[in-house]
């Protein structure tokens, strides 16, 4: 299978622009499944509720018609971060689309900072879809550093987790690392590059997307140059929870001993 990722830096509030800088990069690519960053067709730096509700869709608006459109052309699926609005509500979200349609719709659980003050947080439960016989789970940003939420989708049977991101801090690159190798699965980390500077904040983005994988090795990581990067994987391998012949990280979980 070929996975890959998009890393650039949207423009703020140009949602057609953004969509159009997509299909640019992705004229050439031939992939399987692409996985692009948070929030990719808005930008990230929100100054208010009011301004989110207005740049904010439904998850069938019209980035969702592109996308698809997008992957009919191409034959692949895309995994995308955008602002949902549903009844009121708004999400930081993302969807895994396929040339047939939405496959996966998943809500960010774990709310970073100040995304607090104008998101609700996710109410969706960790769900595994299957594209082209390969099984995949979505997270989002923040969410890496609870390690229960990769370890659900895990559980669930995922060899390919996707985590669409606008990363500030440095820790996320290494610590999916880890993710990979204590869940015995493939990674994507697609992020956002540049920088956002909107009334008195400004944002600065680090890039660093990568694919790890099950055995923690990074497959590829990048600086903060945009890009689009693909790699081609065997997602078997993920289905292997095997660290030596004698040690099975799924089979010997003491659940006995957990949370007591």
């Amino acid at each position: 299978m070929k996975i890959g990722f998009i890393q650039f830096s949207p423009v703020f509030g140009a949602k057609e622009k953004n969509l159009e800088k997509v299909e640019k990069l992705l004229n050439n690519i031939s992939a399987d499944l692409i996985v692009l960053p948070e929030l990719f067709n808005t930008g990230y730096l929100f100054l208010n509720k009011e301004e989110l509700m207005e740049l904010a869709e439904p998850k069938d608006g019209k980035t969702c018609d592109f996308i698809h459109n997008l992957c009919r052309k191409k034959n692949c699926a895309i995994v995308y971060g955008f602002a949902e609005k549903d009844e009121g509500n708004l999400y930081n979200s993302a969807i895994l689309m396929s040339a047939r349609g939405i496959i996966g719709h998943y809500r960010k659980t774990h709310l970073f900072f100040e995304e607090w003050f104008i998101f609700k947080p996710g109410d969706l439960h960790y769900q595994v879809c299957e594209y082209k016989g390969v099984k995949i789970g979505i997270l989002i940003c923040f969410d890496y550093i609870y390690p229960e939420a990769m370890r659900t989708l895990a559980l669930k049977g995922a060899q390919i987790v996707v985590l669409p991101a606008n990363l500030v801090l440095h820790f996320c690159p290494d610590a999916m690392v880890t993710r990979s190798l204590e869940n015995r699965i493939f990674t994507i980390l697609a992020d956002r590059t540049g920088f956002e500077e909107r009334g008195t904040k400004k944002l600065k983005f680090i890039g660093k997307s990568q694919i790890v994988a099950p055995d923690g090795e990074i497959l590829i990581r990048v600086g903060d140059d945009e890009c689009v990067k693909v790699i081609e994987i065997d997602p078997l391998i993920a289905l292997d929870k095997k660290v030596t012949p004698y040690n099975d990280i799924f089979k010997q979980r003491r659940e006995d001993l957990y949370f007591h």
